[in-house]
């Protein structure tokens, strides 16, 4: 696993931060000793901290898909201003049945497009084959590596367009380790979520930003789960979390296996 390097000092000092996003901007996976989350917002926050500590503030929640950051957390954003905003979300979007990329599109360009208006530096995310980490039967996997690489593809198009920073997970350094993922495989780790500051803070010092405390890749200050915690996270929470959205996926994965077998169209 590398560290990734930052460029020299930058010369703007970042002093508002907000996040945006699902449960993986909440922080899932990185529990912190007294309850509750700690995640990729404070870590970043934390790096970006000179002198005196960076305004911050997360209005993701879980569950959340594209529409909810566009009509729910994109005005609580607006109202600080932020200097830099961190956007993850869309995997919910490619787990529900009324899946469409241009929706998603619309959703996303007019958000980033909000937040550049007021001066904001947007940094999104592009998402890895969850395949990888997650295994799923044959035509579930292929139903949502299809849906992923369109979700990507309007993640690439409005980034591209709008000159926001994304940070590409499939090309992240050490990001299909499984020492990066919790238990669920679907929330990165405490590890995985350093990784994820790691990144982000890459990319805002590639843009002039000043990075004053590195983001570290070793674990601290989080909570550790034992085995038995993470038998009784995954029966209780993951498990039915997978039925409720597999159940929306499976459909699609039905018709990609039917096409399958009736072979190219002619």
């Amino acid at each position: 696993m590398t560290v990734l390097e930052y460029a020299p000092q930058g010369v703007r000092q970042v002093r508002s931060l907000v996040v945006l996003g699902d449960s993986t901007a909440v922080g899932l996976g990185d529990p912190l000793p007294g309850g509750g989350w700690r995640g990729v917002g404070p870590l970043l926050a934390d790096a970006l901290s000179g002198n005196e500590s960076v305004r911050f503030a997360n209005v993701s929640f879980t569950g959340a898909r594209m529409g909810c950051v566009r009509t729910i957390q994109l005005p609580q954003a607006l109202a600080m201003a932020p200097e830099v905003a961190i956007l993850i979300v869309g995997m919910n979007d490619t787990l529900r049945s009324d899946f469409d990329a241009e929706r998603i599109r619309a959703d996303l360009e007019h958000v980033v497009s909000a937040l550049q208006a007021v001066g904001t530096i947007v940094l999104t995310v592009r998402f890895h084959d969850h395949a990888k980490v997650f295994r799923l039967p044959g035509p579930l996997r292929r139903a949502l590596r299809s849906r992923i690489g369109a979700l990507n593809a309007v993640i690439d198009s409005v980034s591209a367009a709008y000159d926001a920073g994304c940070l590409d997970l499939d090309l992240l350094p050490g990001a299909y380790e499984m020492s990066a993922w919790s238990v669920d495989r679907l929330h990165p780790s405490e590890l995985g979520h350093r990784m994820l500051a790691q990144g982000f803070a890459a990319l805002l010092s590639d843009r002039g930003c000043a990075i004053p405390n590195p983001v570290s890749l070793t674990c601290s200050g989080g909570r550790q789960v034992g085995t038995a915690g993470h038998v009784v996270w995954l029966v209780v929470k993951g498990i039915p979390w997978l039925w409720r959205r597999g159940r929306d996926l499976v459909p699609y994965a039905l018709s990609i296996m039917i096409k399958g077998f009736a072979g190219p169209a002619r």
